[in-house]
């Protein structure tokens, strides 16, 4: 899998790399057969989401520009897969998910497995998670239709930001948010991407 489809298209990050090696895949797809769930694309993980195609979570992951003792805000926690490649990186991960089977199926999955460095909430996540700010990256795996304000208040000064953002259903920009020292934003774009919508009450 990372062979074929991460190395292969150019991400060479070693980090990133060795956790996507580390992480068995399979084990938070558990609606689709072992061998289908290293393929290079989006699986069915029940209640109307997905886990992302090996290559979208590397690429997002590797564009956060991660060191060690960073402590990290996912967005989405789906199964658990993004956030247990995260804490093969980083010192801390807290993850929301707002469907609570998902949150409570990804917490039993990330402790069986033995990440200590996790945190799932059920929560909305447009609003992050204030009481646990700043972060050192934040990751947003679901489409928004707009960079939540809040999110962009939780990120400490030089950190960043990784979101897909767009006004159609399933199509969305992925974006790179960069925090200055001085609060300013600066965004750019780096793909294409289809995720599943942003819910919540905002």
């Amino acid at each position: 899998m990372v062979r074929d489809h991460i190395v292969a298209r150019g991400l060479d990050d070693p980090a990133v790399l060795a956790a996507m090696r580390r992480v068995p895949r399979h084990r938070f797809a558990p609606e689709v057969a072992p061998r289908r769930a290293y393929r290079d694309e989006p699986q069915p993980i029940g209640h109307g989401q997905t886990i992302s195609q090996p290559y979208i979570v590397a690429l997002m992951t590797a564009r956060l520009g991660l060191e060690p003792d960073d402590r990290v805000l996912e967005v989405g926690t789906g199964s658990g897969y993004q956030a247990a490649i995260l804490a093969e990186i980083v010192r801390e991960v807290v993850t929301l998910e707002i469907i609570p089977a998902l949150a409570v199926q990804a917490a039993e999955r990330l402790e069986a497995l033995g990440y200590t460095n996790v945190t799932v909430l059920e929560g909305d996540g447009y609003y992050g998670d204030p009481a646990r700010a700043p972060f050192d990256a934040v990751i947003v795996t679901a489409g928004a239709r707009h960079v939540p304000p809040p999110l962009v208040a939780q990120l400490r000064p030089g950190g960043r930001m990784v979101i897909p953002v767009g006004q159609m259903l399933w199509v969305q920009n992925l974006l790179l948010l960069e925090k200055a020292a001085d609060g300013e934003i600066r965004t750019r774009n780096l793909a294409s991407v289809r995720f599943v919508p942003l819910t919540g009450g905002h």
